[in-house]
């Protein structure tokens, strides 16, 4: 499974993104169910945040949703930390 996670927005406007290959990792079936619930949480087409706020695009395995600050469920915000510390 591949998680790409992309922020935007944010005071100073800076992008920033990384991806996750879960292949072969040991831990793949929890980045996978964390993934399912963090997707069936997201939206369609770009959210509206607040000011200077961050925008997310999280796309697994080709299916892309959006979501932005503060109205993020808890698995998008894990999600979206584990991938972005993680990610290459």
């Amino acid at each position: 499974m591949r998680i790409r996670v992309r922020r935007t927005g944010g005071f100073a406007g800076i992008e920033r993104s990384a991806e996750v290959d879960t292949s072969g990792r040991p831990d793949a079936s929890e980045w996978q169910a964390l993934a399912e619930r963090a997707v069936a949480g997201g939206r369609g087409g770009p959210s509206v945040g607040v000011p200077d706020g961050f925008n997310y695009e999280i796309t697994v395995d080709g299916r892309t949703v959006y979501a932005a600050d503060p109205r993020l469920t808890e698995e998008q915000r894990k999600l979206i930390t584990r991938v972005l510390k993680e990610g290459a």
